[in-house]
């Protein structure tokens, strides 16, 4: 898959203490977006599941946060990263661009098993007009963060 960065202990993107994964890759093209960089997949690098994760286990004492670029872009590779970092019993939240309803509606059966191992998503494009400084952990007043845990999204079973 491919990685923009990984970077340790933010305290801004989500609650607590915090590993975030930027990957690579984005559909969205957010006017204001504050890496337009990550657009291009090809802007990444390289990472196996086992590197990511193996970074990211580095630093015990932090929860994780998927974020973009587009996490939902690369959303098989990211599957099984987030699936990893689930058994390592990390609390783990998601950002994207496409609304709540959008990743509901898809029949892509990961963008459901992603959904199913994280525990928040922040939903929405960055908008703008919109935009205001304020909001903890979003960039604007669209944007949602969803309890996932409160909404039941079922992981199905793994495929062989």
């Amino acid at each position: 898959m491919k990685v923009m960065n990984i970077i340790h202990d933010s305290v801004v993107d989500g609650e607590g203490l915090r590993t975030v994964i930027f990957f690579a890759g984005c559909p969205h093209f957010c006017k204001g977006c504050h890496n337009p960089r990550s657009w291009n997949i090809n802007n990444g690098t390289e990472m196996s599941v086992e590197e990511v994760v193996e970074e990211v286990a580095s630093n015990p004492l932090t929860d994780v946060t998927l974020s973009g670029g587009e996490p939902f872009f690369q959303v098989e590779e990211v599957c099984k990263v987030a699936k990893r970092l689930k058994e390592l019993g990390k609390n783990i939240w998601i950002y994207t661009g496409f609304t709540f309803k959008q990743l509901l509606a898809s029949r892509d059966p990961y963008i459901h098993e992603l959904l199913g191992y994280c525990d928040v998503l922040v939903d929405g494009p960055f908008i703008l007009a919109e935009r205001d400084l304020t909001l903890p952990f979003r960039g604007s007043r669209n944007q949602r963060i969803i309890d996932l845990t409160k909404h039941k999204v079922k992981v199905p079973p793994m495929r062989v």
